[in-house]
């Protein structure tokens, strides 16, 4: 952990004296939750659900730091290579022993630490599990906090803007993950039907470091679209988390003669649906489908084009998309 004394707080681009050819330090964390209501930390009825609870009753973690005397959110800087939202739901874990699943990307945080630019990314991230927390030399106490209370506490402005973002957000009823399917190689070297065209060696390579971030959702189901490359894309997440792969052709792109706002179509009232069951589901789709889908979920024009191998993190609130997060 490093020094948070001279914050900067978000927003204000790169803070005086910071050197140019500094690498910043990147770490990332989470606003970790749970309903007010739990008997425990995650316990009770609603321990192991990623469902919704009331925002006003919610209680949030902060950690105290007995190197810097201070409270604030769990957070930790990034292993070498590992992607930001895997090294926050790590984090949290490390720091507070609380099991939880990312929902909603909130304000990325930059400042200065120790002389150098620091940048820290942080998500909303719903408590499922715990173990029994042990005070150590770098967190000695965690506290579960109602918001109010918790701004008051943390010693940082930019802790407190992160909770106020968390605040405003309406209550998430549902997660998906969707990821394209992976490289495949071109329709021009495969004789067969394109349907069974199957992921290459960068192909699974990618397929492969997609299966922890789908993982980090705890889908209770995952679903593909029918071409054998987009089955293969989520091989290794169903091995990771013990799940069979559905079949869904409202997934799959447009056949010959049909229109592609009609996949759009299909792909985003099935992505809505799944995600109003309340579970978190991972889906792989394909490249002409992901874009129409997103842009008929979010109701605006965006940039959705997801490159294979990539995917997103999408939060709803009821029927509606609250959130996307490029994985």
């Amino acid at each position: 952990m490093l020094d948070e004394r001279d914050a900067t707080g978000p927003g204000r681009g790169r803070p005086p004296g910071f050197p140019d050819a500094a690498p910043p330090i990147r770490a990332a964390g989470g606003v970790v939750w749970r309903p007010a209501d739990d008997p425990g930390p995650v316990g009770g009825p609603a321990a192991g659900s990623t469902g919704a609870a009331p925002r006003g009753g919610v209680l949030v973690c902060l950690v105290h730091r007995p190197r810097y005397g201070d409270w604030s959110l769990p957070k930790g800087k990034l292993e070498p290579g590992e992607h930001p939202l895997r090294a926050a739901v790590r984090e949290v874990a490390e720091e507070t022993d609380v099991r939880a699943v990312p929902q909603v990307r909130l304000p990325t945080v930059r400042y200065r630490s120790e002389g150098r630019p620091k940048v820290v990314d942080y998500w909303s991230m719903r408590a499922v599990a715990a173990g029994g927390f042990q005070p150590g030399t770098e967190v000695d106490d965690v506290r579960w906090l109602g918001v109010d209370e918790a701004v008051r506490l943390v010693s940082y402005p930019h802790d407190a803007e992160v909770l106020a973002a968390f605040a405003a957000l309406p209550t998430v009823t549902g997660t998906v993950a969707l990821v394209r399917h992976a490289h495949a190689g071109k329709r021009a070297t495969w004789s067969g039907p394109d349907t069974g065209r199957p992921l290459d060696a960068r192909g699974w390579a990618q397929a492969h470091a997609l299966a922890p971030l789908v993982a980090l959702l705890r889908p209770v189901r995952l679903l593909s679209a029918s071409a054998r490359r987009c089955v293969q894309t989520l091989d290794p997440a169903a091995a990771l988390l013990d799940l069979p792969i559905e079949i869904d052709g409202d997934l799959d792109e447009p056949r010959p003669g049909q229109q592609p706002d009609e996949c759009a179509l299909a792909a985003a009232a099935r992505l809505a649906a799944l995600a109003a069951t309340g579970e978190p589901v991972g889906v792989c789709s394909q490249g002409k489908v992901i874009p129409g889908a997103l842009a008929r979920l979010s109701g605006r024009p965006g940039d959705f084009t997801t490159p294979k191998g990539g995917g997103w993190l999408l939060a709803f609130a009821g029927d509606r998309l609250l959130a996307v997060d490029r994985l």
